[in-house]
């Protein structure tokens, strides 16, 4: 909901994390924080294995391209995350309009009514279900090409502990560093997709169409 704000001087705008979670629970109920998520449940099972079935085969491919192993795993992370988002992209445009919408949960249409309702009224192309595509492969692309590449750069790095507790704080470690830079790094492209994908400011007008555009007019107007 956060990212789907469009600064200061919305109406509809939350003050706070706490006012946001505050306002959801008292006008949409608990329920309210688990709008639109059929969609990412569905998408979940083949996001993961196309992400990690693709990162392997890329990096089969660029090991032929005699490149350095730590940009190889950077490369192949870039490619699996931009594959991954042409999976995902048309179950996060369902989410996202799912959780914009501000009715109680039992009033909003379901998952599979509101993609026919998009794909009714916009169709299948960038205006419909694979609007905010883009965004997607930017913020999937760069998430995996950072997390793929720090993680297995610094893995290597760092020396396998014997103790296997010892070894599993390792990787958890190395793991949660790198989903937290990666999760820094792509954000921008995670606002410029809410923004695309969530209602418009003015019904019946388009100010957030591209992404480089949207992070443009973002940080014109919010800094």
């Amino acid at each position: 909901r956060f990212q789907i704000q469009r600064g200061k001087t919305d109406p509809t705008g939350y003050k706070s994390l706490g006012d946001c979670f505050r306002t959801i629970f008292q006008r949409e109920g608990l329920l309210g924080f688990y709008k639109g998520i059929f969609p990412p449940v569905l998408a979940e099972t083949p996001k993961r294995a196309v992400k990690f079935f693709t990162f392997e085969q890329y990096k089969k491919l660029l090991g032929y391209a005699s490149l350095p192993p730590g940009l190889a795993f950077a490369v192949a992370g870039l490619g699996s995350g931009l594959t991954e988002a042409v999976v995902v992209n048309p179950f996060e445009v369902v989410k996202v309009t799912l959780q914009t919408n501000r009715n109680a949960f039992t009033e909003q249409p379901s998952s599979f009514v509101q993609a026919r309702q998009i794909i009714k009224t916009d169709g299948l192309g960038f205006q419909g279900l694979n609007k905010g595509l883009t965004a997607t492969l930017g913020r999937h692309g760069v998430f995996n090409m950072v997390y793929f590449g720090f993680y297995f750069n610094v893995k290597n790095i760092l020396p396998v502990n014997k103790d296997p507790n010892l070894e599993f704080l390792r990787k958890f470690g190395i793991g949660l560093v790198s989903g937290t830079i990666a999760s820094i790094i792509n954000i921008p492209f995670d606002v410029a997709k809410s923004r695309i994908q969530g209602p418009q400011p003015v019904p019946g007008e388009i100010k957030y169409r591209t992404c480089f555009k949207t992070m443009a007019t973002v940080y014109k107007e919010e800094g």
